[in-house]
C-alpha cells in the first residue's frame, strides 16, 4: 500500500460548461492533517467533489492509496476507504441519530462501533433517540462526522465542517480531528477557519481561482503570515 493516502495531479473539473478546476496538485501522506484554504469560491469544496467523482466531468489524476481513481464511478471510490463530510451535512430529519449512525454500510473493516462513537461524541448519546430535525447544527455537524466512521474509511475528507457554529462547539470538534488523527486517520480539511486549522494541520494548500498557488508547512506558519494574510485576508 502507498505511502500516500492521497495524490492529486493537473485535476481539472468542471460543472456543465463551467470549468472550475485549472490543474490542482497535492498530495497527503497517510497518517497526516492537511488543509485546503482559500477565499469563497476559489475551488477548495469542489476538489473534494472531484476527487470523489460528484462533478460533471473531471481530467488528471487521483490516486487513492496508489490506486487511480480518476475513472471510477463515486462508489468505487468510497471502497478504497474514503469518507466525505459534505457542508450541506446531509442528515436524514425523520430518523432518529442513532438511526443515521447505523444507516451507512461497512466499506472495510475497522469501522468505529456506537460505543466508541458515543465516547468521542458524548452530546450524540445523549441525543441518540432524538430525530435529525431537533438535533442543534453543532450535533448535526457531529453526527455527520460521526457517521462516517463506522464505514472503515481511513481518509475523511472534511468540508467546512466549522461553518456557523458557536465557539465551543468548533472547539470540540478540533480535539475531534485531533483525536483522529492520533488513531492514524489521514484527513483533508476544507476551511474558512484559520485559526481553527492552523494548530491541527501538517500542511496548508492555499487554493485560488483553482489552482494550488501556495503550500505552507506547519512549521512555516509565523514566517509565512503575512503571505497568508494576503491571500486568505485573516
Amino acid at each position: 500500500m502507498s505511502s500516500l493516502a492521497l495524490e492529486v495531479k493537473n485535476l481539472e473539473s468542471w460543472y456543465g460548461e463551467s470549468h472550475i478546476l485549472h490543474g490542482v496538485d497535492f498530495s497527503v501522506n497517510d497518517g497526516e492533517v492537511v488543509t485546503l484554504l482559500g477565499r469563497n469560491g476559489a475551488g477548495r469544496s469542489t476538489i473534494l467533489k472531484t476527487v470523489l467523482g460528484l462533478t460533471s466531468k473531471r481530467a488528471g489524476s487521483v490516486k487513492v492509496y496508489g490506486q487511480e481513481a480518476i475513472t471510477m464511478p463515486t462508489y468505487r471510490i468510497a471502497r478504497l476507504g474514503v469518507g466525505y463530510c459534505p457542508e450541506e451535512r446531509g442528515i436524514f430529519a425523520s430518523l432518529s441519530t442513532e438511526e443515521n449512525l447505523l444507516l451507512l454500510p461497512e466499506i472495510s473493516s475497522g469501522g468505529m462501533g456506537l460505543d466508541e462513537i458515543y465516547e468521542m461524541f458524548p452530546n450524540l448519546y445523549e441525543r441518540r433517540h432524538s430525530p435529525g430535525t431537533r438535533l442543534s447544527g453543532g450535533e448535526q455537524q457531529m453526527l455527520a462526522m460521526a457517521r462516517i466512521l463506522r464505514t472503515g474509511a481511513k481518509l475523511l475528507l472534511l468540508d467546512e465542517i466549522t461553518e456557523g457554529l458557536a465557539p465551543v462547539i468548533v472547539e470540540k470538534l478540533g480535539e475531534v480531528v485531533g483525536s483522529l488523527r492520533k488513531k492514524g486517520f489521514t484527513i483533508v480539511l476544507v476551511e474558512q477557519n484559520f485559526r481553527f486549522a492552523a494548530p491541527l494541520a501538517d500542511r496548508h494548500y492555499v487554493v485560488e481561482h483553482g489552482k494550488v498557488v501556495e503550500v505552507v508547512a506547519q512549521n512555516e506558519l509565523a514566517e509565512k503570515a503575512a503571505l497568508l494574510n494576503e491571500y486568505l485576508g485573516v
